[in-house]
């Protein structure tokens, strides 16, 4: 049986994107595979409870010292988006939508890439019809996939299931039903890969 590490992300998050650049040599590293679930952080935190930690000014300003001193360890861009917060709903439908195909590898580096390494306004439709240009996704087909009831239907439940597993904010992983939260555990992910 090949091991899996299930990666439950949100684009707006600063730390889902350290994750994902992290986690494919994680899995490269122990022959696992990445079940990619695109969930929606907004809805993860209103059936939570949960928030953000830039609500929190103290926790906002240490967070961020603490995203620059892990970007800084994996030798990774990070720029905070000045247009922080971010409505990332068609955003992470588009993952939805493209999960599976050819396009969703691409789909997923260029958005994380323009909300945290080359940070873009991604609020504004023209800005993301930009991004998704430079990738060779047609702006219509995009339109069109977000807007499909199977692929809200998709982000719903994922979102829904992984509140019912116990998830309370992104990144979260799991291995072997053993749940992880926060990039800074891609430790134990690793740990829990070994045989």
């Amino acid at each position: 049986m090949t091991k899996a590490v299930e990666f439950l992300f949100d684009f707006g998050s600063p730390t889902s994107y350290l994750a994902y650049k992290q986690l494919p040599k994680i899995a490269s590293r122990h022959g696992a595979r990445i079940v990619w679930t695109p969930i929606l952080l907004g809805g993860v935190f209103k059936a939570t409870g949960n928030a953000s930690p830039a609500q929190v000014p103290a926790k906002a300003r240490y967070m961020n010292q603490d995203l620059a001193r892990f970007a800084k360890r994996y030798n990774v861009a990070l720029n905070f988006n000045t247009h922080f917060p971010v409505n990332t709903l068609a955003l992470m439908r588009g993952a939805a939508a493209y999960q599976g195909s050819d396009q969703f590898d691409i789909y997923v580096n260029a958005i994380f890439d323009a909300m945290w390494a080359h940070p873009r306004n991604l609020n504004d439709p023209g800005e993301v019809a930009q991004v998704l240009r430079d990738i060779g996704v047609k702006l219509e087909d995009f339109l069109a996939r977000i807007e499909r009831d199977d692929v809200k239907a998709k982000l719903k439940a994922n979102t829904e299931g992984a509140v019912a597993r116990g998830v309370f904010g992104a990144p979260t992983f799991f291995v072997n039903g053993e749940m992880f939260f926060g990039q800074d555990r891609l430790d134990f992910v690793e740990e829990a890969l070994l045989p």
